[in-house]
C-alpha cells in the first residue's frame, strides 16, 4: 500500500503554487489540500474556498492577505471576533461576508456602507429598533426591505416614498383602518393593494377608482348594497364579479 508521504516524494505538486508553499508537503501528504482542486495559493474562488472549509483554523492568516477573494472567503471561516476591522474593508465583497457574520449588535456601524448589496444585508438583519435609521436610504431596495420588516407602527412613515415599489409592501402591511393613508395614491397598483385588504367603507370609496382592476378588488370587500351601479361597469370583468356577489343576495 503506497504511504502518504510518498505523494510528495513522488513529487505531486513539487512544480507550479507548491513550490515554495509553507503547507507543502505536510498538508498534500494528509490530503488537507489537492492541486488543482483545494489550494490556498490558487487564484480560484472554489479552490481557496474548499481549502479553508477544510482547514478553516487557517483563515485567521488570511484576513490581510492582498487578494479581496482570499479575504472574502478568509472571513467566511474565521472566527466572528477577528472580522470586526473589515466592515471597512477596501473591498464590497469582503463587507458583504461581514454584514452577513457580525452580531446584530455590531451591524448599525454599516448602515451608510457604499456598497446597495451591503446595506441588503444589515437591511435584512439589523434588529427591528435600529431599522428606522434606514429609512431614507437612497436606493429604494433598501428601504423596501426596511418596510417589510418595520413594526406597523412606524409604516406610515414610508407611506409617501417616492418609489412605488416601496409603497406596494406598505400597502400590504398597514393595519386595515390605515389604508386610508394610500387609498389615492397616484399608482395604480398600489391603490388595488389598499382595495383588496380595505374595511368595507374605504373599499365603497375605491368602487369609483378610474382603473378598472381597482375596482375590482374592491367589489369583495365592498358591501352588497353598494354594488348595484357597476352591474353596469364598462368592464367585463368588474361587472361579473359584481353581479356574482349580487347572486349571493339573492341566494341568502
Amino acid at each position: 500500500m503506497t504511504s502518504e508521504k510518498t505523494l510528495a516524494d513522488a513529487g505531486i505538486g513539487r512544480l507550479g503554487l507548491c513550490s515554495g508553499c509553507s503547507y507543502f508537503p505536510d498538508y498534500l501528504n494528509s490530503r488537507r489540500c489537492k492541486p488543482g482542486d483545494a489550494c490556498i495559493r490558487a487564484h480560484s474562488g472554489r479552490q481557496i474556498d474548499r481549502f479553508l472549509r477544510a482547514n478553516p483554523e487557517l483563515a485567521a492568516n488570511y484576513l490581510g492577505d492582498i487578494f479581496w477573494e482570499r479575504r472574502a472567503i478568509a472571513t467566511r471561516y474565521a472566527p466572528v471576533d477577528l472580522i470586526f476591522a473589515l466592515k471597512s474593508d477596501t473591498d464590497e465583497v469582503v463587507r458583504r461576508v461581514v454584514a452577513m457574520r457580525l452580531p446584530v449588535e455590531q451591524l448599525i456601524s454599516m448602515i451608510h456602507d457604499p456598497d446597495r448589496e451591503v446595506r441588503l444585508s444589515v437591511a435584512a438583519r439589523l434588529p427591528e429598533a435600529q431599522l428606522i435609521q434606514l429609512i431614507n436610504d437612497p436606493d429604494y431596495l433598501i428601504r423596501a426591505t426596511i418596510a417589510r420588516r418595520l413594526p406597523h407602527g412606524q409604516l406610515a412613515k414610508l407611506s409617501k416614498d417616492s418609489e412605488r415599489e416601496v409603497r406596494k409592501v406598505v400597502a400590504s402591511r398597514l393595519p386595515p383602518f390605515a389604508l386610508h393613508m394610500l387609498a389615492k395614491d397616484p399608482e395604480p397598483e398600489v391603490r388595488a393593494i389598499v382595495a383588496e385588504r380595505a374595511l368595507p367603507g374605504l373599499a365603497v370609496a375605491l368602487l369609483q377608482d378610474e382603473e378598472w382592476w381597482v375596482r375590482l378588488a374592491a367589489v369583495g370587500n365592498a358591501p352588497l348594497d353598494a354594488l348595484p351601479p357597476l352591474s353596469n361597469d364598462p368592464e367585463t370583468e368588474v361587472r361579473d364579479a359584481a353581479l356574482a356577489r349580487l347572486a349571493e343576495l339573492n341566494t341568502a
